[in-house]
Parts: C-alpha cells; sequence; structure tokens
C-alpha cells in the first residue's frame, strides 16, 4: 500500500530555507548555474548550517513522539539538480531530521508538485515559487534568511497575522482604499459574518486538527493571531474562528502597535505577516516569513474581497 499523505501537516520545504545556503546562492547569481554545481559537489562532505526555518522544522518534527504513527511529514523540494542533494542529504542526517522524502526540479517550477505531494505548508526563498504556491491555493511564504539561534523545546509556536493571512484581504483593502472609519464601519456592520477565507485558513484547520488531539493545556502547537486590527473588530473575528471550528491559543488587537515585541514575547517558532513594515522589526529576532497577495482574476474571489 502507498504512504499515505493526505492525514498529515505536510511541510515542503526549499533547501535555503532549512539550511544556511546563502553564500552558495550568492555564487550562483554571480558565477552561473555551473559553477553552483561545481560548487556544491565539492563539497558534499561540508556539513551546512541551520538556516532560518531550521528550529521549526526540528520542532515540529519533535511533535511525531507523541503518535504511533508520524503525524508531521516535512518534504524538502528544491530547484536544485538532484545531484547538489547529496550535501543536504548528509545535512540531514548529522542533524538527526527525520526527512524521508524530497524532491529536485532542476530549475522548474516548484508549485505544480505541492498538490500531488499534499502539501499543507511550502517555505522558500524563492519568491516566485512562493507567490505560485499561494495562486494555487497552497498556504506559502517567503523566508526572509537570517540566522537564529534554534530554539530547543518540546512544543511549537507559530503565530499569524490576520488579514492577508488567516482571512482574505477584503477588510484590508478598505482600509487603504477608504481609511480607518470606513474600515471599522464594516466590521461592525459584519460582526456576524465571518470573514473570508485568507492562504493560511486552511493550514489553521490542519493545526487546530491536531491540538484536538490534547487537552488544552498540554497540546505540543500554541497558536497566536497577532493582527494590526483594532480590539473594537473582535467580534467578527471570534466567531470566524468559531464559524471554521478552529482554535486559537492566543489573540493580540494591537491597533497600529509595534508587532515585534509582542511577537518575541509569544517566543514564536515563526512568524507569518504579508506585510514588510511588520517583518522588518518581527525578522530581526524571530524567524519570519511573508505571505504574498493571491494574484486572481476569479469572480468569486473578487466577491469575497468585497465581503
Amino acid at each position: 500500500m502507498a504512504y499515505d499523505l493526505t492525514k498529515k501537516l505536510v511541510v515542503a520545504i526549499s533547501s535555503r530555507a532549512l539550511f544556511d545556503l546563502e553564500e552558495e546562492n550568492r555564487l550562483f547569481e554571480e558565477q552561473g548555474i555551473e559553477e553552483y554545481y561545481r560548487y556544491q559537489i565539492s563539497r558534499e562532505n561540508s556539513i551546512l548550517k541551520p538556516g532560518t526555518a531550521f528550529g521549526f522544522v526540528k520542532n515540529l518534527l519533535r511533535l511525531n513522539t507523541h503518535f504511533d504513527e508520524p503525524i508531521i511529514e516535512v518534504i524538502v523540494l528544491s530547484r536544485n539538480n538532484a545531484a547538489t542533494g547529496l550535501r543536504i542529504r548528509k545535512s540531514i542526517e548529522h542533524y538527526g531530521l527525520a526527512i524521508e522524502r524530497a524532491g529536485w526540479t532542476a530549475g522548474d517550477s516548484i508549485s505544480r508538485y505541492l498538490g500531488a505531494l499534499d502539501v499543507n505548508l511550502f517555505l522558500s526563498a524563492h519568491e516566485t515559487d512562493v507567490q505560485e504556491a499561494v495562486n494555487a491555493g497552497v498556504a506559502a511564504a517567503r523566508i526572509l534568511p537570517k540566522k537564529y539561534e534554534a530554539k530547543e523545546r518540546e512544543d511549537v509556536r507559530i503565530a499569524f497575522d490576520g488579514d492577508a493571512v488567516l482571512f482574505s484581504d477584503a477588510s484590508e483593502r478598505i482600509y487603504k482604499e477608504q481609511g480607518l472609519e470606513a474600515f471599522l464601519e464594516h466590521e461592525r456592520l459584519n460582526a456576524q459574518k465571518p470573514l473570508p477565507e485568507g492562504p493560511f485558513a486552511k493550514l489553521l484547520k490542519v493545526i487546530s486538527q491536531i491540538q484536538a488531539r490534547f487537552p488544552i493545556e498540554r497540546a505540543p502547537i500554541r497558536t497566536a493571531l497577532i493582527t494590526a486590527r483594532n480590539f473594537s473588530t473582535f467580534e467578527r473575528v471570534i466567531r470566524t474562528f468559531d464559524a471554521w471550528d478552529v482554535r486559537m491559543d492566543e489573540a493580540f488587537f494591537l491597533g497600529g502597535v509595534e508587532k515585534r515585541r509582542v511577537v518575541e514575547a509569544f517566543d514564536a517558532d515563526i512568524f507569518f505577516d504579508d506585510q514588510d513594515v511588520h517583518l522588518e522589526g518581527t525578522s530581526l529576532k524571530t524567524p519570519s516569513a511573508k505571505v504574498p497577495y493571491i494574484k486572481s482574476d476569479d469572480p468569486e474571489t473578487e466577491e469575497a474581497a468585497r465581503g
């Protein structure tokens, strides 16, 4: 019987998001693909240092110790040639990461394979791949490559922005186009109407299904909503989570207060947001990833955007 991914939380990650490959990426950009391949192959026994999402992945995989069968699956998906995978494989073994599946596309698009592998979350430093994944309906974010000390602990902490991440960007568009007062009035009038789903809504639902297997006080995944929304929009957000049948452990309605210190206080393994103005601050100490806007001319998407 084939190995079934449909009942697991499947995270696909690029090699550059998992390991520190910034020097190699510069070589690729400056000298081309042939030099890059030679460099990687000649250093196949040189262990790579952890990358931005390494700590998140390591703690996520540790959750499998709570189950008789693994419920978390991490797959390396890379635009590299398969020959360069030797160095990645040896680095994975060195750090004891339970990653048994990988794909190498030799420069071709990765997004076409995400559905075939039942991917719930895709993390990459490659902007085009991330945009294509989000457009295809997969939760995806562009990792901001920086170095962090990996947190060693038994749980995983994931922080999300709200609009354009968990929710659609419909309300955010009203704020940008018509101003704060129009936004607040729109949310007041629609307080009992669930917000349209954003690119990370499905991921939150999968996480909540895992959380539901544990008592609230002992769940190994902890989530937080950290939004620039005002507390006056609280009702619609909470009713949305109730309609989705998901749990959000912590929620902060900051009303424009800087997110960085709250994200740090939550001690997130990773933070997802759609705006550079927030990510520039949070990424100083917390692994952070940018969620691109969905690019679609689908009339149903436009209907959702109008709320």
